[in-house]
Order: structure tokens, then C-alpha cells, then sequence
């Protein structure tokens, strides 16, 4: 109604709100000589069962409803919010409203259709989320028609099957649990409904995110595995029941979200992919040694500068990787599958096989050529930090090629935490005051060439590795 004529002419005295197990709501007004009028406005099939008449002319006639019921049908298909008006004379002074004044006896005034297109980006973000093996559902109070149409437009459903709430309603749980795998699109439903369906989708082992926005949609956010809510027009009570706010009321925000979280345990996985292995061969080295019966080729104290260096630059750097190709291309991860998983304890054994063979063999190789024992100890641990330099490029990628070039560009910290390691340990074998600090001394430029050469091979072991893995589709992440 327009504000001018409600607030001048036919001034609201009581309302009744929208609840959605009515499905209507409806005002009182009165105009200045004492006349009240009640106004409806809500769901067609609600609201025709309601109306007696309909209005024409200024007249009442009676009530076509199968003919409304069509148009109702026609404006919904076109993917259009549909509700039905009608109005009802009340006594003369009345000051309150209650359901028993509407609940029939109305007169329909027309149908309003109203069109909310769905944005691209959503219709961009259902489409990549059914890609990465996320299931997208839509569950709507409006027409089962408008619910079809638009999921058609979304790309939800197969543009047929649809479950009402009243269908819902005459459904035990075991039925709608069969049911939940094969229908894609829910209409009229209710917060009630909702609840049901978060629940019979938990029940099959699904984790569920729910969106809402309503007071009553609490229960349903509270019970889903990730509650979203909306922050623009949702309600303080939604906010508070959801795990997600959305600052923008947008779909995409959902499936960038997703996008981000894949990405930020990629990255988790890859920083403990880099630190067991390179720590393992820290710990093999010195234990091969203790079980040799030979010298220590590291100092406790040289294990503590390589872990204070490599901890503040090399492992940060992963911290910041991209999101890597196609990771919207995979399957959601098993939530109970372990974070270290059997290929990682693989891939932990191998590097540090080879780093503390690597390392080993280059401290005996300096004392056999006749080094002293800080030369030979500055050259492994060289070769040491080396080894992880170079191992970083391969963790850069869980399984993907980790080409030099792929390697080298893409995360601008990758190579800046490298030039600051060399530097390091520039400084750490020529500075005076770090061969007094940690023992260490100066080595000569063939020295180096041998240190780099050795560590070159872990990159090149890992990624033969890696080609294996790809090439035996070994089920490993």
C-alpha cells in the first residue's frame, strides 16, 4: 500500500505478521469516518482458501479459483515470487485484529508477481560448487513452480522434481531419508522442515551448511554442521545461532569460502609435508652418526641455528601459497581421514632418508679429503639447509609437477625466503663472530658446488617420486 494513502486515508491500527506456518499476513486500517478494513497479502493457495469472493469493478462476484489457481501457476513458472491480495469490511470502530477475522470470508483483489533473478555470480558459484563435489540444494517458502523455475536458472535439480511442505509433512523420516539423495529442490517449506531436512541429510553422513535468515530458521542453522547466516537482512537471532555471517548476503561468498578453506588446508598440509621430513633428517642424521660410532657431522647447537632459520623463512613462505589449479576440480576430503596420512609418513621416511644420507655423506666425504672437523661440519650443515631450500620447491605442490619455473614463480616469498637463507648462511660461515657463536669455518667455492649438487637431488628424487605416484594413480591425499 502506498505510505501516503495508509498513513492519510486509512491510517493501520493492528497487524498481523507473517508467520510461516500461516503463510499470510494481514493489517487493520480504518478510514476517517470510523470503517475498518482488513488487507491480506500471502501465499495464492493460502489466501484463496480464504477468499469467498473476488473483487471486480468494486464488486464482489464469486470466487473463480481454479482460474487464480492457473495464473497463480503461469506467474510462478516464469520464476517469479507470486502472492495473493484480498480484503475484508470489518465491524464499524474495530481497533484489533485477530486470525479469526481473516481466516475466511475474504475477497481476492489480484495477484502480484514479483521477479528476483538470480545474480550471475551465483549461478557461476552453484556451477563451480557442483564441480568441487559440493551438492547445492534450494529450499524456498515460495511456489513449487517459482522453486523449480529458478533452480532451472541456478542450475539446481533436474528442472521436474520438486518436494512440497505439504509432502513433506505426510513423510516419515525413514522415507525421507531415501528421498534427500533424489530431490534437489524443496517449496512452502517451513523452519520445521528445514530442521527435517538438516537431519536427514546428517543421518546419511553428510556434513551439512545451512543458510537462513528468519528467527525461526535458528534451530536449523544451530543444528547444520556450518550455520550461514545473513548479515545484511537476516535477524540477530540467525546471526547468533550460524557459524558464517555473510557481510554481502551472496551465494559466491559461500563458494569463495570454500575455495579459501581448501586453500588454507593445502597449505597446512604442505608446511607439515616440508617440516617432518626435513626435521627427520636432522634427527637421521645425528642418530645414524651416535649409531655409527663416529662424530657428530652437527652440533646441538648447529641443529638450533638450521631450525631457527629455516622455521622463521622457508616453512613461513608456504604459508602464503596460491590456491593450486583445479583445486575446485576435486572431491571433498573424507572428514575423518587423518590431516598425516600413510603417504605422508611415506614421503616423511623418504626425504629424510635422503637428506640425512645426503648430509652424512658429505661431512665424511670433507674428512676424507682431509678437512678439518668445523670445515667438514660447516660443510653438512650447508648441505642440510640446502637440502631444504631445495625440498621446498617440491612441497610447493602436493602431487602436481613442481617445475623449476612453477616452482620459482607464483609465491613471491618462495624465492625471497631462499636468497635470505643463502645470506644467512653466508654470514654463518664467513662472519667471525658466527664461526666463534657455532663453530663453524670457511669453506672454498668447489665446497659449495658439491653442497648445491647434493642438494639439487632431493628435488630431483621427489619429483621422480611424485611422477610414480601420478603414474600408479596411487590413492594417497
Amino acid at each position: 500500500m502506498d505510505p501516503a494513502l495508509e498513513n492519510e486515508r486509512l491510517p493501520r491500527r493492528d497487524v498481523i505478521p507473517f508467520e510461516s506456518e500461516y503463510r499470510y499476513m494481514a493489517t487493520l486500517h480504518h478510514d476517517h469516518a470510523g470503517h475498518a478494513f482488513a488487507y491480506v497479502k500471502g501465499a495464492p493457495e493460502r489466501v484463496l482458501e480464504m477468499c469467498r469472493h473476488q473483487r471486480h469493478g468494486g464488486e464482489d462476484r464469486p470466487l473463480q479459483r481454479a482460474q487464480w489457481e492457473r495464473h497463480a501457476h503461469a506467474l510462478a513458472a516464469k520464476g517469479q515470487r507470486v502472492l495473493a491480495l484480498a480484503f475484508k469490511p470489518l465491524e464499524h470502530g474495530q481497533l484489533d485484529l485477530s486470525y479469526d477475522d481473516v481466516v475466511n470470508g475474504l475477497s481476492l483483489l489480484g495477484l502480484m508477481g514479483m521477479s528476483d533473478p538470480p545474480r550471475e555470480e551465483a549461478i557461476h558459484a552453484v556451477s563451480v560448487c557442483r564441480q568441487a563435489g559440493v551438492r547445492v540444494q534450494l529450499i524456498t517458502g515460495d511456489h513449487a513452480a517459482t522453486a523449480v523455475a529458478v533452480g532451472t536458472r541456478l542450475g539446481i535439480g533436474d528442472g521436474e522434481t520438486v518436494l512440497t511442505g505439504t509432502e513433506l509433512e505426510k513423510t516419515d523420516e525413514e522415507t525421507l531419508g531415501r528421498l534427500v539423495p533424489q530431490v534437489d529442490i524443496y517449496a512452502r517449506v517451513s523452519p520445521e522442515h528445514k530442521l527435517r531436512l538438516v537431519k536427514a541429510l546428517q543421518a546419511r553422513g553428510e556434513v551439512v551448511a545451512m543458510t537462513g535468515d528468519g528467527v525461526n530458521d535458528a534451530p536449523a542453522l544451530r543444528r547444520a554442521d556450518i550455520g550461514v547466516a545473513m548479515g545484511i537482512t537476516g535477524t540477530e537471532a540467525a546471526k547468533e545461532a550460524a557459524e558464517i555471517v555473510l557481510a554481502d548476503d551472496n551465494f559466491a561468498s559461500i563458494e569463495h569460502a570454500i575455495e579459501e578453506g581448501r586453500t588454507v588446508y593445502d597449505n597446512l598440509r604442505k608446511t607439515i609435508l616440508f617440516m617432518m621430513p626435513t626435521n627427520g633428517g636432522e634427527a637421521g642424521t645425528l642418530m645414524t652418526a651416535i649409531a655409527l660410532g663416529i662424530t657428530l657431522p652437527i652440533l646441538p647447537v648447529q641443529i638450533l641455528w638450521v631450525n631457527m632459520i629455516t622455521a622463521v623463512t622457508l616453512s613461513l613462505a608456504l604459508v602464503f601459497e596460491p590456491m593450486e589449479p583445479g583445486v575446485m576440480r576435486r572431491a571433498p576430503r573424507d572428514p575423518a581421514a587423518p590431516i598425516f596420512s600413510r603417504y605422508f609418513l611415506w614421503r616423511t621416511a623418504f626425504v629424510s632418508v635422503v637428506v640425512s644420507a645426503g648430509t652424512l655423506g658429505m661431512f665424511l666425504w670433507e674428512q676424507a679429503q682431509g678437512a678439518s672437523l668445523e670445515v667438514a661440519r660447516t660443510a653438512a650443515v650447508n648441505t642440510l639447509v640446502v637440502f631444504e631450500a631445495f625440498y621446498l620447491l617440491n612441497a610447493r605442490f602436493l602431487l602436481a609437477p613442481a617445475t623449476p619455473l612453477a616452482a620459482l614463480t607464483g609465491n613471491l616469498y618462495v624465492p625471497l625466503m631462499i636468497v635470505v637463507v643463502v645470506v644467512f648462511q653466508v654470514v654463518y660461515t664467513y662472519a667471525p663472530f658466527m664461526q666463534t657463536l657455532f663453530h663453524s669455518a670457511a669453506i672454498s667455492p668447489e665446497t659449495w658446488l658439491r653442497v648445491t649438487l647434493i642438494g639439487l637431488s632431493v628435488y630431483v628424487l621427489v619429483e621422480l617420486e611424485k611422477w610414480v605416484v601420478r603414474l600408479t594413480r596411487w590413492q594417497v591425499l
